[in-house]
């Protein structure tokens, strides 16, 4: 049975003993779990329908208009009054998210033109496209959240790695390595990753793993 050392649990209880600190990781891990719920929380698409006697899923799965007695074999846009009038014609409903829009969702119907200021639709208003901006910032801490501690993790497996084997080998293996580390180290992270764009379209992963590579040095 998996056991922590005395030392190990020792930091851990003064850790815990730092209200501050311990709240605040409290506090993170709710906001986390809020971010990886996003799409239950801001989302264009019903969390549920009932038509016709029988429960249907858009969050889970993709349904046609024809699904639902339209004529069109496409995804429908569930806010319009035709879907909605299609809906009832069959003694049905919709269940939206606290949000109704996602972090793409433009708004055609706002009262002021955008970017428009807080209202009880828009709880933080829209930006200059009419996106709602609470949607946004939510989508857009799930993947900062999820960035950082993917590049922690990535960067601390490297680093643990490369430091093994000069630990373990020493001698030559230990002084190039050191020597390689600081040469790459020196590298201008930032303009290199300005060249590399113009070549290579950014991406989560694509931006991840250059900043792993120099990342783990530090």
């Amino acid at each position: 049975m998996f056991e922590f050392s005395p030392q190990t649990r020792r930091r851990f209880d003064l850790f815990k003993a730092n209200r501050r600190g311990w709240w605040s990781l409290w506090i993170f891990i709710g906001l986390l779990l809020v971010c990886l719920c996003g799409e239950l929380i801001a989302n264009d698409k019903p969390l549920l329908i009932r038509y016709d006697g029988q429960l249907y899923y858009p969050v889970l799965h993709t349904y046609m208009e024809t699904d639902f007695g339209g004529e069109l074999p496409f995804e429908p846009d569930y806010s319009s009054d035709y879907v909605r009038k299609l809906i009832a014609a069959k003694n049905g409903w919709m269940l939206f998210a606290p949000i109704p829009f996602s972090y793409d969702t433009i708004n055609y119907d706002l009262d002021a033109p955008s970017p428009s200021p807080p209202d009880h639709i828009n709880w933080l208003g829209t930006d200059e496209q009419a996106r709602d901006v609470l949607a946004r910032v939510l989508f857009g801490a799930r993947i900062s959240i999820l960035f950082a501690l993917l590049l922690t993790a990535i960067s601390t497996v490297i680093g643990v790695c490369a430091g093994a084997i000069q630990g373990y080998y020493g001698g030559m293996t230990d002084l190039i390595g050191q020597r390689i580390q600081e040469i790459w180290s020196g590298l201008p992270v930032l303009y290199l990753l300005i060249i590399l764009s113009g070549f290579v379209s950014p991406s989560f992963w694509w931006l991840l793993g250059i900043m792993a590579l120099f990342s783990w040095l530090s």
